[in-house]
């Protein structure tokens, strides 16, 4: 059997299918998540009930940020050979409501496993969730990895550059090889039902009104779930090496590198479901940003990351997921 890849957030949207990608090619997985109630967790449960019965997975529920948990299960596990960290709080608009979550989560819980991580005698490499919303009030668009991310506009946001800045400096202080992955508004069956996507696909299915932020004046760079898995598995296989500060640390934005209007986002959803939305505009949100767009040229380059997925095809691959799952 091969040595065991170690994927947190495994109960969430983007690590079930990095499980279902690790497993497909016979990758032996550990899962963990704490599946909280952040969101339904009968959604999370049923992500879950999929993976559980696959030949290689097994299910370790707790927090990533509980050191006492974190270390019993490295030491359990010591030939860890790759580990795939995407549990997160996630969400901008609740990091104004529960600004702790993200502190607790996405930071205590980015030391925790690091500090578990290095001493993994066997580990290859950690890749890890970043966020296009790093790039914050960034204006220049496309965002690239080499503009200036130092002004966050929501705490979520803080919490991701936070992790990227104690994954570096493991990196600097361990030798450890490490590589974050800023995503774009990822979408695509079992997506979370916070997520603009579920949202508004629900509000067309019932009749009932989108709210639409900005005047509908927003465009996001939105990327299909089977794009951002294929990214990250390529991460994995590539351990990050010495850059030109000496230190085996890299970043990588994985998007679809086009950034779509939401109007036109919620239209192709119109068709794929075949019934007409109802808009409330609304004024920008606080901590939100009007524009995303990935610059994915580092990416291609050293992932050969080539993400091949139009909105054309992945919503209606959404929706018919959506239509089954909730009986809509």
């Amino acid at each position: 059997m091969s040595m065991p890849t170690l994927v947190t957030g495994a109960a969430g949207f983007i690590g079930y299918h990095v499980c279902e990608a690790l497993l497909a090619r016979g990758d032996t997985v550990i899962g963990l998540d704490e599946v909280n109630a952040y969101y339904d967790v009968a959604l999370k449960e049923a992500r879950l009930a999929r993976l559980e019965d696959r030949p290689g997975f097994r299910f370790v529920r707790a927090s990533v940020a509980d050191a006492g948990s974190i270390t019993a299960l490295v030491q359990a596990h010591p030939d860890i050979d790759g580990i795939v960290h995407l549990a997160a709080q996630a969400g901008v608009r609740y990091s104004l409501e529960n600004p702790t979550a993200y502190v607790t989560a996405n930071i205590m819980g980015q030391v925790v496993l690091f500090e578990a991580a290095r001493r993994l005698p066997r580990l290859r490499h950690l890749v890890y969730a970043s966020s296009s919303s790093v790039y914050g009030a960034n204006t220049k668009l496309p965002f690239a990895v080499a503009d200036r991310v130092d002004h966050p506009v929501s705490l979520y946001a803080a919490s991701k550059r936070s992790g990227e800045l104690i994954a570096r400096t493991y990196s600097h202080l361990y030798g450890l090889p490490a590589t974050g992955l800023r995503f774009f508004t990822v979408y695509g069956p079992w997506g979370r039902p916070d997520m603009a996507p579920v949202l508004f696909a629900n509000a067309i299915c019932r009749g009932e009104p989108i709210k639409v932020f900005n005047e509908g004046r927003m465009r996001r760079d939105f990327t299909y779930i089977d794009d951002i898995v294929t990214g990250v598995v390529a991460a994995l296989d590539r351990p990050a090496t010495v850059g030109q500060d000496s230190v085996p640390h890299a970043l990588y934005n994985l998007g679809n590198s086009r950034s779509e209007q939401l109007l036109d986002f919620i239209a192709a959803l119109e068709t794929a479901l075949g019934r007409a939305a109802v808009l409330d505009l609304q004024p920008m949100q606080p901590g939100d940003v009007e524009a995303t767009y990935a610059d994915i040229g580092e990416s291609r380059d050293a992932l050969g990351y080539d993400p091949r997925t139009p909105m054309s095809e992945g919503i209606p691959r959404f929706a018919a997921w959506f239509r089954d799952y909730y009986r809509l």
